[in-house]
């Protein structure tokens, strides 16, 4: 029997290859002949660069650049194995993670150092590239990392507007004296799955903003600070942002590649699984074990694990979900697209339990599940 072992992060205790490890263990503390191959993955979020250079045997650059509050971090980008795509994870540069919750201030947070690492990526040659947005701290539409890029905006006098959301106020023109132009004879695709415009009930700074610590007085303004950004875009680009597509993903870093790097919008489980060349390994399989923290609902629009179900689907391959946390109401959903469903909290396992040991209840339901499809095989 040959295993597939392709879990993505279980966050806030395990990262996708700990995932994988341990289910690995799991497998064989049942039956140490099976064959296994640990292929962890991502859905475009965080977590996404490392999983594909890891799969693609890549390799990493590091960079010193601005975190979110300016404060000089040292980050990476990945390239893969071609030698020739750059991965760009925002999360690593201008991510939520990097902030202490007191620290949450989109007014003033800034996606400048995701800029500054896909400036350091033009200058050592790389014209392909896959950026992926997710964990934002900003709500800036992406003028930060357009700064970095060398754009300028400017008010009605010529001079800089201050790098804050309420200085966009004051934006009148833009000046590209200074950009990075072989931006124009670049690839770039944008793993992501928000598909909320920029502005208005369902834009950034609405559905996404409070979680960055917009408060529910200030969401008006900071929106209308949005709106005006669209606006200028539309007079300069002819492009409109308002209510385009994704551009509200990362609070508004969708729409700047959008229209200022001609960037395109891919399933973020498309990209990785893609790159991964994910199907060429699906030869003489014959289970897939994916799973993530909790599955609910939102798996089956585009997470890791339905992406994966979807692709096995096609080889008659059955697929395992085994997940930290499955709500009742999500049970009979997810049963009706996976063969197994597997939950480490259930009656006795609770959700904090679960998260503090991880790895030894991953450990044990992967045994569990590898004892039960081994004895109906047989």
């Amino acid at each position: 029997m040959k295993i597939l072992i392709s879990p993505d992060a279980f966050k806030g205790s395990l990262t996708a290859m700990e995932a994988a490890i341990a289910i690995e263990q799991g497998v064989h503390a049942w039956d140490d002949t099976i064959e296994t191959v640990k292929l962890p993955v991502a859905d475009g979020g965080e977590g996404t660069m490392t999983a594909l250079v890891e799969a693609t045997n890549g390799r990493y650059v590091s960079v010193i650049v601005a975190d979110p509050l300016g404060r000089l971090i040292s980050a990476q980008y990945g390239v893969l194995g071609n030698g020739t795509t750059c991965v760009i994870e925002m999360a690593v540069a201008s991510g939520l993670t990097l902030l202490q919750p007191n620290e949450r201030n989109p007014h003033i947070a800034s996606t400048y150092g995701t800029g500054q690492l896909i400036q350091h990526a033009l200058k050592q040659g790389f014209k392909d590239f896959i950026i992926c947005l997710g964990g934002s701290a900003t709500n800036d539409g992406g003028i930060g990392m357009l700064r970095a890029l060398g754009l300028r905006l400017l008010d009605v006098h010529g001079q800089d507007i201050p790098p804050t959301i309420d200085g966009i106020f004051e934006l009148a023109t833009l000046d590209f004296l200074n950009w990075q132009t072989q931006l124009a004879h670049c690839h770039i695709r944008i793993a992501c799955d928000v598909q909320n415009p920029l502005v208005g009930e369902n834009g950034a700074t609405a559905i996404f903003g409070p979680q960055k610590g917009i408060l529910p007085h200030e969401i008006a303004r900071v929106d209308a600070a949005l709106t005006h950004w669209a606006s200028i875009v539309e007079q300069h680009l002819h492009i409109r942002l308002h209510d385009a597509v994704g551009a509200g993903a990362a609070g508004g870093m969708g729409g700047a590649l959008i229209a200022f790097l001609q960037g395109t919008f891919q399933r973020g489980i498309d990209v990785v699984l893609q790159t991964m060349q994910y199907e060429a390994h699906l030869q003489n399989v014959d289970y897939i074990i994916t799973g993530e923290g909790q599955s609910d609902a939102q798996t089956l629009y585009g997470k890791a694990p339905m992406g994966i179900q979807q692709l096995a689907k096609k080889h008659h391959i059955p697929v395992i979900l085994l997940s930290g946390m499955i709500p009742q109401h999500a049970q009979q959903p997810l049963r009706a697209q996976f063969d197994y469903v597997v939950a480490i909290v259930d009656g006795d396992i609770t959700q904090e339990a679960a998260m503090k040991h991880a790895a030894a209840y991953l450990q044990q339901r992967a045994t569990k599940i590898t004892q039960l499809i081994t004895r109906a095989a047989t």
